[in-house]
């Protein structure tokens, strides 16, 4: 199959729809008439909440670093996962959701066949090269109705794309930059991940790859 015996070979092309599964799908280049915009909204969201690496349940410190935009932020820490209206660094709310990431994220997902999508968190995880992302289901989620959106920026990288549980066949989907995943319905469970990233620089953004997930938290 292309998608695995050239897993550095993607290449976005505005407009095509992949499906990898009954409600999940690659959207190429999608993000690509946002991304500059996006991009210059990026920086008061981390003046405001900086970059963090976060501490998983079991004690070990994530590869990518995080920071949230929204109503609510994704955070762990010792105690666990969870959502908080507060960012545990600064003890204030999270920077408010900038209008061109919800209008991303809705468009997006009404291009996946969910309508009306409304985004109430946004993570977004910085990765450089040899930062990974192990399986994980999204489940932290009170509405687990709304379907997940994911806009890669920057440097390519292999997504993994699972199934319901953690030892079915897991498909490795190349994204580039603008490429977008939607997936919720039947296919919101499956497990997913990122390959350990390959320094191929962005002509834009370097060594650094940008991943901002959407989801209806609360």
């Amino acid at each position: 199959m292309t998608l695995d015996l050239f897993p550095d070979a993607a290449v976005s092309r505005p407009d095509a729809r992949e499906a990898l599964g009954p409600a999940a799908f690659v959207l190429r280049g999608f993000a690509l008439s946002a991304a500059d915009d996006v991009l210059a909204a990026l920086p008061a969201v981390e003046r405001c909440s900086p970059f963090r690496r976060l501490v998983t349940p079991g004690g070990y410190t994530m590869s990518v670093a995080t920071t949230n935009c929204g109503r609510l932020g994704w955070v762990s820490d010792r105690s666990g996962y969870r959502y908080s209206p507060t960012d545990p660094a600064t003890g204030g709310p999270w920077p408010a959701m900038p209008p061109v990431f919800s209008r991303l994220a809705q468009d997006a997902a009404g291009a996946a066949g969910f309508e009306a999508f409304e985004p109430d968190a946004c993570l977004v995880n910085r990765y450089q090269p040899g930062t990974r992302l192990s399986l994980h289901q999204d489940r932290d989620e009170r509405d687990l109705g709304a379907p997940i959106v994911s806009v890669s920026l920057g440097m390519p990288a292999v997504f993994q794309f699972g199934g319901l549980a953690r030892g079915d066949k897991v498909e490795r989907v190349p994204l580039a930059h603008g490429d977008v995943v939607v997936w919720g319905g039947v296919d919101r469970l499956r497990f997913h991940g990122v390959l350990p990233l390959k320094d191929r620089p962005h002509p834009l953004l370097g060594s650094v790859r940008l991943n901002l997930t959407f989801r209806k938290a609360g």
